[in-house]
């Protein structure tokens, strides 16, 4: 288990209903439950900034899969944005490129979601 520590903040955002999360370090099973626990706490659309995530496993994953169906179902969106190559692959491997909007920086997300709303 992972003794590296995951941190993350809410970013600032000009429409209440959009939660943009900046994530630092490894997304996994040792380090998640704060930011699940927070991801729990609401369902607005949300894009996760994962520039600094160097990696994530598979409860990481879940993670996400699990905000991105909680949040379907109340009508919502979860983006991710920033993914580095490790990332990307693991998401390309496990087939979630179908199911996750992915986009290069976090910019693209808000606009692509920003579309979306209208």
């Amino acid at each position: 288990m992972s003794s590296e520590t995951l941190n993350f903040e809410q970013m600032p955002s000009t429409d209440p209903d959009l939660h943009i999360y900046k994530l630092r370090g490894p997304l996994v099973l040792g380090n998640m439950f704060e930011f699940q626990s927070m991801l729990r706490a609401n369902n607005a659309s949300a894009i996760l900034d994962l520039t600094e995530v160097p990696y994530l496993d598979s409860a990481g994953i879940g993670l996400i899969v699990n905000s991105y169906i909680a949040r379907q179902k109340a009508g919502r969106k979860l983006l991710l944005a920033g993914a580095n190559d490790r990332v990307s692959t693991l998401i390309k491997v496990t087939r979630l490129e179908n199911v996750f909007e992915v986009f290069p920086t976090v910019e693209a997300a808000t606009r692509a979601i920003s579309r979306n709303v209208a």
